[in-house]
């Protein structure tokens, strides 16, 4: 069963590849010129983002781009785009198979497929998710967070400094920073109510021997991992539930052990969990499709946030929960 409709998930790119429509010679005869579309494309040119365009180029996603849409695209400046090619040691006139499917699948993270979405649209979002046309480690469709309280941002990285630039099949905001294909890492540490679990994430890493968290999950080669992740608000109930004042009262170990029971060793989308025995890395909980909870071994329920499941990543997905998991108490 799925938990929410995917709104923007797509086929792997198998747009029919559209033209500019061309005049024919039978337009000679016409009285007046006739009106052309003006793609993305011709936007992006229009407002010299060459290095977008030679990029598009050199991966063949041109006249994709060029096709009805409509697309919303999040367009690197030309420094943005350089500085991104410099320390990927990308030539784009040289590029290998495997470069080149990295920045065709890069490119395609700047591109949201099926919706036209105005700077306008996004303010009154405030925040969330959507989906992109890149893909992930078994075809999933790469998830975007946009936050709006500074401007607009995407993925906590890049700013969006010239919105707005229409065409007739979508719209372009250029942004001053290439969007790299999002981790665990990018998600938890983009959206501030996933502060505390971040927070939880690096005080693990403390420990002797050190548990490397943080490392792994920004490890876009890492994985692929499901993170259950409890918002900011189910570890300051955990807290007031073991009377404790923070993390930081209970010992690296025992965190460990908790981060645990919410990581599985595979990606699992909402429509792939079935009701059941879901294997953690730490143990066993149960998993109920019919209302989106999970039970861990004290017979402690957490609730599966409907509205924010199925955020992925390159090297796993997400989804957040109301609730820590807890293990079992140890056995004297």
């Amino acid at each position: 069963m799925k938990f929410i409709s995917k709104t923007f998930k797509l086929l792997p790119v198998l747009f029919l590849v559209f033209g500019l429509t061309a005049c024919s010679d039978d337009d000679d005869n016409n009285d007046g010129p006739v009106a052309m579309d003006t793609t993305v494309i011709d936007v992006a040119l229009e407002n010299n983002l060459t290095s977008l365009a030679a990029a598009l180029e050199a991966t063949g996603l041109v006249s994709t781009l060029q096709g009805p849409g409509p697309f919303t695209v999040f367009a690197p400046t030309n420094e943005a785009f350089t500085t991104f090619l410099n320390a990927a040691g990308v030539d784009l006139n040289n590029m290998t198979a495997d470069e080149e499917a990295l920045v065709t699948n890069i490119l395609l993270n700047h591109v949201i497929v099926g919706s036209n979405l105005m700077a306008a649209d996004l303010v009154n979002a405030g925040s969330g998710y959507t989906n992109t046309a890149a893909t992930g480690p078994n075809g999933e469709n790469l998830s975007l967070y946009f936050s709006t309280s500074n401007g607009v941002m995407i993925n906590g990285v890049s700013t969006v400094s010239n919105p707005d630039r229409t065409a007739t099949n979508g719209t372009i905001h250029i942004v001053d920073t290439v969007i790299d294909l999002p981790t665990i890492a990018t998600f938890a540490t983009s959206n501030p109510a996933l502060s505390i679990l971040v927070d939880a994430l690096a005080y693990a890493d403390t420990g002797s021997p050190t548990v490397p968290y943080i490392a792994t999950v920004s490890d876009n080669t890492a994985g692929p991992f499901t993170v259950f992740a409890p918002a900011n608000d189910a570890f300051v109930a955990l807290l007031a539930e073991l009377e404790i004042d923070a993390l930081t009262d209970l010992d690296t170990d025992t965190v460990n052990a908790v981060l645990l029971y919410h990581i599985v060793g595979a990606n699992v989308q909402s429509d792939e969990l079935t009701t059941g025995a879901v294997a953690t890395l730490g143990g066993s909980i149960e998993a109920d499709t019919s209302n989106f909870t999970l039970t861990d071994q004290n017979g402690r329920v957490s609730n599966i946030i409907t509205s924010l499941v199925d955020v992925q990543s390159i090297n796993g997905v997400v989804h957040v929960i109301d609730r820590v998991i807890l293990p079992p108490p140890a056995v004297d």
